[in-house]
């Protein structure tokens, strides 16, 4: 693996590509009042862009995964860049609904190009025991963009208007593009390298196919669904109107919100690397925790008759935003049980889980606002409750393929003792 500086460019490069597709994921969800008003949609309408938007970035994750195996990290990142400025170029300038939705739907496409992308750095790049953490630092330090929609943004939004605020978080993403392009390597040997052989689509089918029968590919994808989508609904679109018209929250408070989120996820997400690392066959009851405690905080909120105290809604987004960190140990269970060949086609699926569920969740909550009236505190209480089928769903594919791995490593002789040698072996394959 390189050592000294190299590998910190490299990677604080990627991974300042991925805060910038971070903002520009997350700046929707806090101008969604003001594109309601700029184009003049109803709550279900406005869901539309966001799950459109959502709808492409899953269906993106395993063609992307391929072609992050064929092409390497910084061809893909350098094109989810491009992609995703483009875009928000012409969202900024735009007034016509069906362009923006189209807009936000490429903005999708290259948010697909680059986590994954960037994530595949980390075992190139690093040693075996720094992967988990440093794996938990990218995903972490992603959330930046985060701030970036919920502070600077939001004020950029507030008193400059629509297209300066969108038209900034563009040029943002060029200069993502410019960095990429010069200091990103996909490996410490790129240039002596050789290229991957050409596949048929045949053998690229069957590919993803062995791929997502081995049962640890399938366990990070339930754990993803279950402990991501809960924030990422939150962040996307529904948050903010939440916090402001069904809490009564004023729109710097709820920016306020956002951003103790960030901050909770990345000061968790320490904890859940250092976790990971350090006890890899208890992942996934890591994983089944996150996911009992935000359905429990969610009905503690919603249960209540009237707005919650402030208090209790910092806690809400405190717990919820451990689901981001917590979403990582699905990466890290396809590395675990993929060998390198196959590693982005893994991620790709594992990506699928949380934002599948998500884009469900977005759609539902906004149809039941709109048969229940609208932004109303009634309606978003009835309408959250859509959350906790997920959760079943989630927790019930994780105890299943949880088993099913376990037999797998037990019929090659691996017990929880030896799980080192389980990576060893699977890369050796």
């Amino acid at each position: 693996m390189s050592t000294g500086k190299t590998v910190w460019v490299v990677w604080g490069v990627g991974v300042f590509a991925y805060i910038v597709g971070v903002l520009h994921r997350t700046a929707f969800g806090v101008a969604g009042l003001s594109a309601a008003d700029r184009f003049s949609v109803s709550p279900s309408l406005l869901s539309s862009f966001v799950v459109l938007q959502v709808i492409v970035y899953a269906a993106m994750q395993i063609p992307a995964g391929v072609l992050l195996d064929r092409i390497g990290s910084r061809r893909m990142i350098a094109a989810g860049a491009l992609i995703m400025a483009s875009a928000q170029i012409t969202l900024a300038l735009t007034e016509s609904l069906p362009v923006a939705v189209a807009a936000r739907a490429f903005v999708g496409v290259g948010d697909a190009l680059t986590f994954i992308s960037v994530l595949r750095l980390v075992p190139r790049w690093f040693s075996p025991r720094r992967v988990p953490i440093v794996s938990q630092l990218t995903g972490l330090l992603g959330q930046l963009g985060q701030v970036l929609s919920a502070v600077p943004f939001l004020i950029l939004l507030n008193e400059r208007g629509w297209t300066f605020a969108f038209g900034s978080a563009a040029a943002l993403g060029l200069l993502a593009l410019v960095m990429v392009l010069a200091l990103v390597r996909d490996r410490p040997d790129a240039d002596t390298a050789p290229e991957p052989d050409p596949t048929s689509l045949r053998q690229t089918l069957a590919s993803i196919a062995e791929v997502w029968r081995r049962p640890g590919t399938r366990l990070g994808f339930f754990s993803h669904m279950g402990t991501q989508f809960s924030i990422t609904v939150f962040a996307l679109l529904w948050g903010v109107p939440y916090l402001t018209s069904a809490q009564g929250l004023s729109a710097s408070t709820a920016g306020a919100l956002l951003t103790v989120s960030v901050a909770a996820a990345v000061a968790s997400g320490i904890v859940v690397g250092l976790l990971t690392g350090r006890y890899p066959m208890r992942r996934s009851w890591l994983v089944l925790a996150i996911m009992i405690s935000n359905a429990m905080m969610w009905a503690i909120v919603l249960s209540l008759p009237g707005p919650a105290p402030l208090w209790l809604l910092v806690l809400l987004v405190v717990v919820i935003s451990v689901g981001g960190p917590g979403s990582v140990i699905g990466f890290d269970l396809a590395r675990t049980f993929n060998p390198s060949a196959n590693l982005g086609t893994a991620q790709g699926m594992v990506n699928i889980g949380g934002f599948l569920a998500s884009l469900l969740v977005i759609a539902a909550i906004g149809w039941i606002l709109d048969a229940m009236g609208g932004y109303t505190f009634d309606g978003f209480r009835v309408a959250l409750l859509v959350q906790f089928p997920v959760w079943i769903v989630a927790i019930t594919g994780v105890l299943l393929t949880r088993r099913k791995t376990r037999r797998v490593l037990a019929a090659e002789g691996i017990h929880p003792h030896t799980m080192r040698e389980v990576r060893d072996r699977i890369r050796r394959k």
